[in-house]
């Protein structure tokens, strides 16, 4: 089993905040002989005809001296997961849960809303001194 990121306890504590049940710590993700792990797996009830929204969260710290290294792993990582759900878990949305910080410096710059305007990923921002959840991105 993979070693937890850094903010693994405060995004889930954000996301519980939030009123999401956390149902998989991590998620197991299993396709052919190879077992991968997702940090989180959650869902919400969002009514009673609806049932349960599902989500996924990867969570990524961006603390190495290079964050677009981060970002290309980040990216990577996500984009794999992504495929595997659609081929197990079409109900699940994965998102990349990610701290205030970077997303205002790395995602307000060219290469960040390139991927938020072409929609290749779908991010959580967090605050981590008061673990919660600041906004969603689809």
């Amino acid at each position: 089993m993979p070693a937890k990121d850094i903010y693994h306890d405060t995004v889930k504590n954000a996301l519980i905040k939030d009123g999401w049940t956390i149902t998989d710590d991590p998620l197991k993700l299993t396709i052919g002989s190879r077992s991968l792990y997702i940090d989180l797996g959650a869902e919400k009830l969002i009514g009673a005809q609806k049932g349960a929204q599902k989500i996924a969260v990867e969570i990524k710290s961006f603390i190495s001296p290079s964050p677009i290294k981060d970002l290309e792993n980040a990216l990577g990582q996500y984009i794999l997961y992504q495929n595997i759900l659609q081929t197990i878990d079409v109900e699940r949305m994965l998102y990349l849960a990610i701290r205030e910080e970077v997303y205002n410096d790395l995602f307000t710059e060219p290469i960040g809303q390139l991927l938020l305007n072409n929609k290749q990923i779908k991010l959580i921002i967090f605050n981590s001194d008061k673990q919660e959840l600041k906004a969603w991105i689809n």
